[in-house]
C-alpha cells in the first residue's frame, strides 16, 4: 500500500507514520524510528510491485492491483504460490532500496560496507563503496517480518510468509557481484579496485520467477517441539532458503472473481501463433478473441540532407490486435 501513496510527500514526520493504511502497530512505532528510511521502503514497495507485472506480463494472472487493501486482492490473502512470489519480491524490493540509499548516502544510519577491505586472493585490493546489503537484509528482516512474528510464528500461513520473506532476500545475497575499476598509466591495469555490489533488480525478479515456477507444494510438520514445513509430497526433497513454498492451489484466474481479487483475463491481449500462457487458447480460456486490425503510420526510408535535417516518409502498416473474450 506504501507503493501507491503518491499523494503523501516524503515520510518525515511521526504524525505521517500514523496515517499508513496497511502497517500494525510495531511497524508504525518502527516507522516513527526510522523515518529517514521510510521513503526508501516506500521506493521498495513500487519496485516490487513493478517488476512482479513485469514478470507476469503474459501470464492469466499479471499482478494487477487494486485501490484497495490488500492493493493485490485476496489473492495474497489465500496461501498460493502467486501469494509466494508477492512476498518474496516485496521483502526483496525493502532490502534492495534501503540498501541503495545507504551507498549513495541518503541515510544518516548507514553508508557503505566497509568490512569489505584489504587484499583478495585474486589479485585485487577491495576498495570502493561496497553495497551494504547486511543493513539492508536486516531492516526488511525486522520491518517486513514484524506482521508475520506478531501473528504467531507458528501457524501454516506466518511460516509460508516468513519463508518466502527470506527467500526473496537471498535473492539478492546470493547473486551479490565483484565490480572493478582499472587503475594504471594510459588507461592500463596494473591494478585494481574492486567493490561488491547488488544485482540488478530484474536479475532478482528473473532469479524469484524461476522460484515461483519450481515452487514446492508444503504442509506443517513438528520436528521435536518445532513447526516446520516440509513438502507435502514426501517423494519430492525439501526445499531450500531459497526456495519458494506455497500452502493451497492457485485458482485458474479465467473469470472475473472481485470477491476474490481476480480480474479475468476477458479484454487481455493474447498472441495468436504462441502455444505458451500468451497464446490466446491458453491465455483465453478457450472463450475465443476479437480481432482488430489498427493502422500504424511509421516513418522510414529516412535520409540525412545537407546540413542539418533528415527527412522520411510515411509508411502504414496494419496490425492485427487479439483480445481475449
Amino acid at each position: 500500500y506504501l507503493a501507491k501513496l503518491s499523494s503523501v510527500g516524503s515520510i518525515s514526520e511521526e504524525e505521517t507514520c500514523e496515517k499508513l493504511k496497511g502497517l500494525i502497530q510495531r511497524q508504525v512505532q518502527m516507522c516513527k524510528r526510522n523515518l529517514e528510511v521510510m521513503d526508501s521502503v516506500r521506493r521498495g514497495a513500487q519496485l516490487a510491485i513493478e517488476e512482479c507485472q513485469y514478470q507476469f506480463r503474459n501470464r492469466r494472472w499479471n499482478c494487477s492491483t487494486l485501490d484497495t487493501l490488500p492493493v493485490f486482492g485476496k489473492v495474497v490473502t489465500q496461501g498460493t504460490r502467486e501469494a509466494a512470489f508477492v512476498y518474496a519480491i516485496s521483502s526483496a524490493g525493502v532490502a534492495f532500496a534501503v540498501t541503495r540509499a545507504c551507498s549513495s548516502g541518503e541515510l544518516d544510519k548507514c553508508g557503505c560496507d566497509r568490512t569489505v577491505q584489504g587484499g583478495s586472493p585474486q589479485g585485487f585490493q577491495w576498495s570502493g563503496c561496497s553495497d551494504n546489503i547486511a543493513y539492508g537484509v536486516a531492516f526488511s528482516q525486522s520491518f517486513v517480518d514484524v506482521r508475520e512474528r506478531s501473528k504467531g510464528a507458528s501457524s501454516n500461513r506466518a511460516l509460508m510468509n516468513l519463508h518466502n520473506n527470506e527467500a526473496g532476500r537471498k535473492a539478492i545475497l546470493n547473486n551479490m557481484r565483484v565490480e572493478c575499476k582499472c587503475h594504471g598509466v594510459s588507461g592500463s591495469c596494473e591494478f585494481k579496485t574492486c567493490w561488491k555490489a547488488m544485482p540488478p533488480f530484474r536479475k532478482v525478479g528473473n532469479v524469484l520467477k524461476e522460484k515461483f515456477d519450481g515452487a514446492t507444494e508444503v504442509e506443517q510438520s513438528e520436528v521435536g517441539s518445532t513447526k516446520v514445513l516440509v513438502p507435502k509430497n514426501s517423494q519430492f526433497k525439501p526445499h531450500t532458503d531459497e526456495d519458494l513454498v506455497y500452502l493451497d492451489s492457485s485458482p485458474d484466474f479465467c473469470e472475473h472473481d472481485l470477491k476474490n481479487g481476480v480480474l479475468g483475463t476477458s479484454g487481455r491481449q493474447c498472441n495468436k501463433t504462441s502455444k505458451a500462457i500468451d497464446g490466446c487458447e491458453l491465455m483465453c480460456c478457450g472463450r475465443g478473441f476479437h480481432t482488430d486490425e489498427v493502422e500504424v503510420v511509421e516513418r522510414c526510408s529516412c535520409k540525412f540532407h545537407w546540413c542539418c535535417s533528415v527527412k522520411c516518409k510515411p509508411c502504414h502498416r496494419v496490425l492485427e490486435i487479439h483480445t481475449c473474450r
